[in-house]
């Protein structure tokens, strides 16, 4: 996966955020520490914009464990974002069950389609994360 992701972030960099691989234009990079070891990690995920805020899914394709970047942002709620060429601080806010993770995980499938096939392949409840801008 390391290896995956370490292109797909090249790519990016490379095209300025836009028509990266069959995510087009909806793809961010997320800067972030480690729940664990503190260590600093950048993953590439797609998004959807929700007003002001970014919103991701913690999906790891179905599988039926959080990905380590959602434990990350638990612990961790302070990152960095890049959208395009634009890089900024953010807030991150766990939303792991309720009316607004269902809402805000509709409108991610609804826009990404194979979300909907992630929920089909688990049994957890796929938790979304908003993340807002903050001043630098």
């Amino acid at each position: 996966m390391a290896d995956w992701n370490s292109g797909i972030i090249e790519e990016f960099r490379a095209k300025g955020g836009k028509g990266v691989t069959h995510f087009g234009d909806r793809l961010l990079l997320l800067t972030l520490r480690a729940a664990r070891s503190g260590s600093e990690r950048t993953i590439p995920l797609a998004y959807h914009r929700d007003g002001d805020r970014y919103v991701i899914a913690a999906s790891k394709g179905g599988a039926p464990k959080h990905p380590d970047w959602y434990r990350g942002l638990v612990k961790h709620q302070e990152a960095s974002v890049e959208v395009g060429t634009e890089r900024f601080k953010v807030r991150a806010t766990p939303i792991p069950r309720g009316p607004e993770r269902d809402r805000l995980y509709d409108a991610h499938a609804t826009l990404m389609p194979g979300f909907r096939d992630y929920e089909k392949k688990t049994t957890r409840i796929i938790p979304v994360v908003a993340l807002e801008r903050i001043a630098s």
